[in-house]
């Protein structure tokens, strides 16, 4: 493990172990004071985050743009607080810290024992709507994580989601899939981030009028199970309680192949992320590249 791996894996442990025991209004300021720094050095994640934000509101002038990433930096920081917080809160402090509107497109869905895939982006705290899950309708679920580096870190997020009542497969190694689809015919809940390829073999969408890669994994499983694939869209507003919307289905197209099937439905998942993501911008905490003009290192802000 190098210097620099062994440090990052301390200060995530730092947090865990440190923040948790934090009064929340002190954490609340703490990670606000943490984001406005972060914002004001504008280091690389910060000006990605801003020519992000440039694609979705493609008419904001630099003022609005830096008032944005401004706002999405202390969005992302009160994602961390919260998450660095989540294993010390009270069952009660979980179900009163979300609402979700239309959620009667989970529930059916899970009643009528065919499965149910919730596919999300990177919008507000997804742990904590998956801890809502599990907590508030008591259903267990399955996902996947990104096996991160060094691997005592992995280690952390996979026991983090655990104890949310979470099941964690890793993304990579190939028997996430079969794994998920198991899950899924036994009537089971998987829930997905699925805004950003992982794989470099996605889907191409258009998003934001431009050409972007998502995976392909939530409209495969839903052709090869026949699980309901619902879109999800969360939000912070001025409130403590986190806000979020169940979509309506995306359909298996009737006919096509089954690449031609998967194209249509995950330009579907996008249509409905970009709905959330342009109501809400500042919410999506997307620090990484994302549209293909921008995965060429010659193209486009770093």
């Amino acid at each position: 493990m190098s210097a620099a791996e062994r440090l990052t894996d301390s200060l995530y442990g730092l947090g865990w172990s440190t923040v948790k025991k934090l009064p929340e209004p002190v954490a609340v300021r703490l990670g606000r004071t943490i984001a406005d720094l972060a914002w004001k050095r504008r280091g690389k994640g910060v000006r990605r985050l801003e020519a992000n934000y440039a694609r979705v509101v493609p008419d904001a002038t630099a003022e609005r743009l830096a008032e944005l990433s401004r706002a999405g930096m202390r969005s992302y920081l009160r994602y961390w607080m919260e998450s660095f917080r989540l294993p010390a809160w009270s069952a009660e402090r979980v179900k009163a810290g979300f609402e979700a509107k239309d959620v009667h497109h989970l529930t059916d869905g899970l009643a009528s024992g065919r499965g149910v895939i919730l596919a999300l982006p990177h919008l507000a705290n997804w742990d904590l709507a998956g801890a809502w899950v599990t907590t508030k309708l008591e259903t267990p679920f399955t996902t996947v994580a990104e096996r991160l580096k060094p691997e005592t870190l992995y280690d952390r997020f996979v026991a983090y989601r655990e104890g949310l009542g979470m099941e964690v497969l890793p993304h990579s190694g190939g028997s996430a899939f079969g794994a998920l689809a198991q899950r899924l015919r036994a009537g089971g809940l998987v829930c997905l981030v699925a805004d950003r390829d992982l794989s470099a073999s996605g889907v191409e969408v258009d998003f934001f009028g431009e050409t972007a890669r998502m995976p392909a994994g939530p409209a495969l499983l839903a052709q090869q199970t026949g699980a309901l694939l619902l879109p999800v869209t969360l939000w912070y507003d001025d409130s403590p309680v986190m806000k979020g919307r169940v979509h309506p289905p995306v359909e298996v197209p009737g006919s096509g192949t089954r690449a031609e099937k998967t194209s249509v439905m995950t330009q579907a998942l996008a249509d409905a992320f970009a709905t959330g993501i342009a109501d809400h911008p500042e919410d999506w905490h997307m620090l990484q590249r994302l549209w293909l003009a921008d995965l060429d290192p010659a193209k486009g802000p770093a």
